[in-house]
């Protein structure tokens, strides 16, 4: 029969065939079962064991699939010559640590939005829709992005954001940092990158990880320093040219065709991230510096991380069309990196309407929490208060305090920011100042959280109240 005990429990948990496909694959890894032996035929063990023929069969199946046993054309089944592992005893497997609870984003953290104005009915209802009446959206997808997709935000970027573009002209993406990635290798191996400083430090970190040549251009108060970066040898220019990352700058008109005009007479480029202009206070959304662009030399970017929620990792670029064919080129032939049952989600969304009356909602929330934060804040002692034109952070300041010493006490009380040395890699930061964001931040907290923090700062300041400014 076999050279090893065989026996079957029809009590035990497991199924009689995988029991049997266990026992003999173990006897083949052990050398009890030696190579080439000739296992029973199938007949012979249901007699032997008093098991069903489907039961042998599909045991000696699987041994054949996993290469435990070869078969004969009429002769039967045979042992594989199996190699054994060298006795010994097993490594030390560390004990596998459950990861820690993400832990929820500090209340002043200038990456957390508030979600609780998110359409969740309408979303569920029109992704519901989708699935159910698109089954060909299973099947490959246009790189690019949907067509509808594509349609819908050429159209929405025209309205709101006054950008000039074609559908086609779009690329979709998950996330702004997948598009720029894709930048980088438009942009070849030999193009010189000015950033920001201080400035946004992700986008930094995706070009130090390519092993690109950055220079750092200092900011006044018009955005990025025009004739440092016409003195450097910069090829790209990255800007957040509506609301600077952190400081909060809106360029003016006059910046922006200055430097309009630096990559139109070297041949370089700009990359323009809108990240949050849906929110501007006291007047309308600034226009798009690729709107006044006529020369093609902008390429502008956005996302739906600060609009909507992080987690909907969505992001666009309007590329140049000499620039779509080199990304055609690379990347034509390649899947989308976002579901196609989400894009057409999201362009239903923008399409129907949705998208904006929750801009208006919470545009309008951010707009009260922004006017008592700042009533709020206006009363300790001494706090500047600037950068709160747009969007959803601010940048706090109390002369004659470290950045250190603030940074520790209102962590102590439970209210962690960010210093701005934090965002400046060659420029010396603003003195005692610290980045608030407040899209997470609920209004009726508001009042507490600056007595916190006005009991945090309070030993040692001294001073009137100075307020907001400009």
């Amino acid at each position: 029969m076999f050279s090893f005990a065989l026996s079957l429990d029809p009590q035990g948990r497991e199924p009689m065939y995988e029991q049997l496909y266990s026992a003999i694959a173990s006897a083949v890894r052990e050398g009890a079962l030696p190579a080439g032996e000739k296992l029973p035929s199938k007949r012979e063990l249901c007699a032997r064991l008093g098991v069903s023929r489907s039961t042998v069969e599909t045991a000696y199946e699987l041994l054949r699939a996993e290469g435990y046993v070869n078969a004969r054309p009429r002769s039967g089944y045979y042992a594989a010559d199996y190699v054994a592992l060298p006795q010994g005893e097993l490594p030390h497997r560390p004990a596998v640590q459950a990861p820690p609870a993400p832990t929820p984003e500090p209340l002043l953290s200038t990456s957390a939005v508030d979600v609780s104005c998110f359409p969740y009915a309408s979303w569920a209802k029109l992704y519901k829709e989708v699935v159910y009446n698109s089954p060909a959206l299973l099947q490959r997808g246009d790189p690019q992005g949907e067509l509808c997709l594509r349609q819908a935000l050429a159209e929405l970027l025209s309205q709101y954001r006054g950008v000039r573009c074609a559908p086609e002209q779009l690329v979709v993406g998950s996330g702004l940092e997948t598009l720029m990635d894709q930048l980088i290798t438009l942009f070849g191996p030999e193009a010189v990158y000015a950033m920001e400083d201080p400035g946004y430090p992700a986008i930094r970190r995706s070009l130090t990880s390519r092993g690109r040549t950055l220079r750092y251009i200092p900011l006044d108060g018009e955005g990025m320093e025009a004739g440092a970066l016409e003195s450097s040898d910069a090829s790209v220019a990255y800007l957040t040219p509506s609301h600077q990352f952190p400081l909060g700058i809106t360029m003016p008109a006059a910046r922006r065709s200055r430097l309009l005009r630096w990559a139109v007479t070297t041949g370089g480029w700009i990359i323009e991230d809108d990240y949050d202009s849906e929110f501007r206070y006291g007047g309308r959304p600034i226009s798009s510096m690729q709107g006044m662009d006529r020369h093609g030399r902008v390429v502008y970017a956005g996302t739906f991380s600060r609009s909507l929620a992080p987690a909907i990792r969505l992001a666009y670029m309007v590329l140049h069309p000499a620039l779509l064919s080199r990304w055609q080129a690379l990347y034509g032939r390649q899947q989308p990196t976002v579901s196609r049952y989400e894009q057409t989600v999201m362009a239903r969304f923008l399409a129907e309407g949705y998208y904006s009356r929750y801009l208006r909602r919470v545009g309008s929330l951010y707009a009260r929490r922004r006017e008592a934060l700042l009533a709020a804040l206006t009363q300790i002692p001494g706090l500047e208060i600037s950068g709160a034109e747009g969007g959803i952070h601010l940048l706090l300041s109390l002369p004659g305090r470290s950045e250190a010493e603030l940074s520790a006490l209102a962590e102590a009380a439970g209210l962690p920011m960010r210093g701005l040395s934090a965002f400046c890699h060659q420029v010396p930061p603003r003195p005692s100042t610290l980045v608030a964001g407040y899209g997470g931040l609920p209004t009726e907290q508001i009042p507490e959280l600056a007595a916190r923090l006005q009991a945090a700062w309070s030993a040692g300041t001294q001073g009137e109240v100075i307020g907001y400014r400009s």
